[in-house]
């Protein structure tokens, strides 16, 4: 990996990790905040995505057609069974199970289809990140994933796994086979998520805007920063890093997480969170240098 990828995905990670603490703040809002978060995703890169159109000739083969509308349907997919998981197990279990299985999972996959080359200190790293994920999340507390309840997190924390792999790997195929450009992948998953949450705005307008209410500042924020962390992640991929590379660098996201919560919300940081933060750099040291 280049040093200028490293550090795209390392601006991704702390651009991601800012917007989900934006986020967390209209978490009540539930798929409305995504859909009006899209939306001005939509409108925000529309400039951008335009310039692209006119200066390059994109050929749009069936291939390209087909791989923007799954990728559409699974970022969707993510997002919504995300937020159902957090509704109906424990946020303890369903996150930690996700961030580490999807990664995991990507990186995995990556090695077996997309051919991608897996290093002794590639591998070791992978389980770093896994590993300081797992005590961040759980401080070190491992009975949480014994408890009779866990086993409904274990299994949505699953689903979301498997779905971020997928969504990594799809893109990761768009980017460096089909030569898409990264920006314009992210809009047209964007615009199609917001197309596809429309009529469950429209058939009630006025709960809408009640749930929205304080919440709008939040989803234009949200809908600037979410996009660029992830095209950050794909121009990485198109300089030529590897999925199994940047999937679990992109954890790092949850050390920069913590910081702000000590930082700025004043978070007690227990010992078993900052060594999690220390595994997951050790782990991003040994995949740099794989």
């Amino acid at each position: 990996m280049t040093l200028l990828a490293l550090l795209l995905v390392v601006a991704a990670a702390c651009l991601h990790a800012t917007w989900n603490l934006a986020s967390k703040h209209a978490s009540e809002a539930g798929t409305v905040f995504i859909f009006f978060f899209r939306l001005w995703s939509v409108i925000l890169y529309l400039p951008w995505v335009a310039y692209l159109l006119y200066r390059q000739d994109i050929p749009w083969h069936p291939q390209t057609v087909l791989l923007l509308g799954l990728s559409t349907v699974l970022h969707l997919a993510y997002t919504v069974i995300l937020l159902k998981g957090y509704r109906v197990a424990d946020l303890s279990v369903v996150y930690p199970v996700a961030r580490g299985t999807g990664p995991l999972l990507a990186s995995i996959a990556a090695v077996i289809w997309l051919n991608d080359p897996m290093q002794p200190a590639q591998a070791a790293g992978i389980a770093c990140i896994v590993g300081g994920i797992l005590l961040i999340a759980t401080q070190g507390n491992w009975r949480i994933f014994a408890h009779a309840q866990s086993m409904a997190g274990i299994r949505w924390g699953l689903l979301i796994g498997v779905l971020i792999a997928t969504y990594s790997l799809v893109d990761a195929y768009g980017i460096k086979t089909l030569l898409i450009a990264p920006v314009l992948l992210d809009w047209v998953s964007s615009l199609g998520g917001a197309l596809l949450l429309l009529p469950s705005v429209l058939a009630n307008p006025a709960s809408a805007r009640e749930r929205m209410r304080g919440n709008w500042w939040l989803a234009v924020f949200v809908g600037l920063v979410s996009p660029l962390a992830y095209i950050l992640v794909l121009y990485a991929l198109k300089l030529g890093a590897h999925v199994s590379q940047v999937a679990p660098l992109r954890e790092m996201s949850m050390v920069v997480a913590t910081l702000l919560g000590a930082v700025w919300l004043k978070e007690q940081v227990g010992v078993f969170r900052w060594l999690g933060c220390g595994t997951i750099l050790a782990g991003v040291i040994l995949i740099s240098i794989a």
